[in-house]
Order: structure tokens, then C-alpha cells, then sequence
């Protein structure tokens, strides 16, 4: 395992062999007072092709800025975001975002809100929707195709929105805490499904969470990050746990037990400064 506390993330090699290579990125927004707020402080991150990277912090510390700007939707105060070695101007075409929060029209059907995304990109609908009811059939949702989002559970809403995400073949994956509304078991289920269909097609995954349990169980790496303001990177943690993973079945191995005192040491004192923080603004 290796533990970096001032990581160069994803080590050397080509810049290309990277999906993603935030540079020195500092994140800041305005104040109402007029000055302006540092979420992140300059923080280095690599993330390669096909890697599965998780990110954990106290609440408020960043994790979701960070996504925001691999996906474009912000733009740093400073330093450079580069995707596959070209640096980001404007959105990030070669990426999928899901969500914590549903996406899905809630007048269109389930394959409606899987074919959509195809079909604004310009395949023709018969096209799509051949594609989509393909998609719904991986997700195990062959017979939900006809049902509009209030027809369905939570954890197949989630299931309808990753279909919806990787029909068009993102390169890059990012995922805002996408299981966090679920019960336990549901999420252990959306956890291995997500983990078959990563594997079966491996893209690069930033996985933001708030559960450790699941960054180590789903993850090659666990990116911790500090408390903000001027949030930044504070652990960089290899998991070598062999794949393919059973979540259930992992989680009772000796190594994974290890691996989350570990984490959770360096975490903790993070996790309680986030909430001391809280605490004194109230």
C-alpha cells in the first residue's frame, strides 16, 4: 500500500496515459462581502486511463468542486485542468457526470431518459432506443423500459441513470456521491452492478463519497482530502485488493479491515475539523 501525504498522484509516465491531470488547481468563489472564498488550495492530481480513483473528505471540503471542474462546469482560480493531455477549455466533452441527485424527466419513460442523450447528440431514434433497451437490459431493468422515474424505486432510478451515463461511452466517469440517498443494501447492490459494468468496459472513475467502506471496496485508489477552507490533497492510498470484487465478501477480508483503520486514521482528525467548523458558524 502506498500512502503519499503530499501526493504526486498517479506516479510518472506520459502525460496521455493520464484521463486526468489537475495542475496546482485552486478553486475560489465570491463572497457577498466582496471577497472571495478558497474551497481548494493548489492541489495536484493524476488520474490514469481505466483507473478507478475514490475521493473522501468532511463534508465541505471540496470533493465536488473538484468533479465540478474536471467536468468544466467551473473554471479554476488558478492552475491548469488537462484531459488526456490537452488542457480543458470550456465542457468536458469526454466525460459522464451522475449525480446524487436524479436527472431523469420525470414525463419521459425510462428508455426515453436512456435514448435521450444519443438522440440530442443526432443518432436517429430507432437507432437509440435500440441501444437504450439494450442498456436497460445490462442494468437489469429489461421489463422497467415503459415505466416513467415515479414508477420506479430509488435504487432503479439509479440504475436508469447509469444507463443513461454510459450509453454514450464516456472516456471519463464522474460520480457525485451517486448512491449516497440509498439504503445499505441497495447500495451494495448498485456498488457490484456498477462494478461489473466498469470492468467489462474500464473507463477512468473519480467516485466522490462519503463512505469509506465503499471508496476502498469499489477503488484502485482512495484520495483523501482535508478540511477547507484551501482544502487539499493529504493522502494518496493504492488498494490492492484483488479484482473482480463481491462488496459483500470483501469487506469481511483481514485486508480490507486494514486498509480502513489505515485510511481512517489519517481521516478522522479531517472529519472532525469539518464538523468543529460547522459547529462554529452556527
Amino acid at each position: 500500500m502506498k500512502i503519499e501525504q503530499e501526493p504526486q498522484a498517479g506516479g510518472g509516465g506520459n502525460s496521455l496515459s493520464h484521463a486526468v491531470e489537475l495542475q496546482d488547481v485552486s478553486i475560489a468563489f465570491p463572497m457577498s462581502d466582496g471577497t472571495r472564498y478558497e474551497a481548494v488550495g493548489q492541489t495536484q492530481l493524476k488520474v490514469r486511463d481505466r483507473e478507478f480513483v475514490a475521493i473522501v473528505g468532511p463534508t465541505g471540503c471540496g470533493k465536488s468542486t473538484l468533479l465540478n471542474a474536471t467536468a468544466g462546469l467551473l473554471v479554476p482560480a488558478g492552475g491548469r485542468v488537462s484531459i488526456f493531455g490537452k488542457e480543458l477549455a470550456g465542457l468536458n466533452t469526454h466525460a459522464g457526470y451522475l449525480f446524487q441527485q436524479d436527472s431523469l424527466m420525470p414525463w419521459k419513460t425510462s428508455i426515453d431518459n436512456v435514448a435521450i442523450g444519443l438522440e440530442v447528440a443526432g443518432t436517429p431514434r430507432r437507432e437509440a432506443l435500440e441501444k437504450a433497451r439494450a442498456w436497460m437490459s445490462r442494468v437489469g431493468l429489461a421489463a422497467f423500459c415503459d415505466r416513467y422515474p415515479h414508477m420506479l424505486s430509488g435504487g432503479q432510478r439509479k440504475r436508469v441513470g447509469l444507463a443513461q451515463v454510459l450509453i454514450r461511452d464516456p472516456k471519463i466517469i464522474l460520480m457525485d456521491e451517486p448512491f449516497g440517498p440509498l439504503d445499505a443494501q441497495t447500495r451494495l447492490i448498485m456498488g457490484d452492478l456498477l462494478l461489473d459494468l466498469w470492468s467489462a468496459d474500464r473507463k477512468a472513475v473519480m467516485f466522490v463519497t462519503h463512505d469509506l467502506d465503499e471508496a476502498i471496496s469499489l477503488a484502485d485508489r482512495v484520495i483523501i482530502m482535508s478540511a477547507g477552507p484551501s482544502s487539499r490533497i493529504i493522502g494518496d492510498y493504492t488498494i490492492p485488493l484483488p479484482r473482480p470484487r463481491e462488496i459483500a465478501d470483501i469487506k469481511s477480508q483481514p485486508q480490507f479491515q486494514e486498509l480502513h483503520r489505515e485510511i481512517w486514521n489519517a481521516l478522522k482528525e479531517e472529519v472532525l475539523k469539518g464538523y468543529r467548523q460547522v459547529e462554529e458558524r452556527q
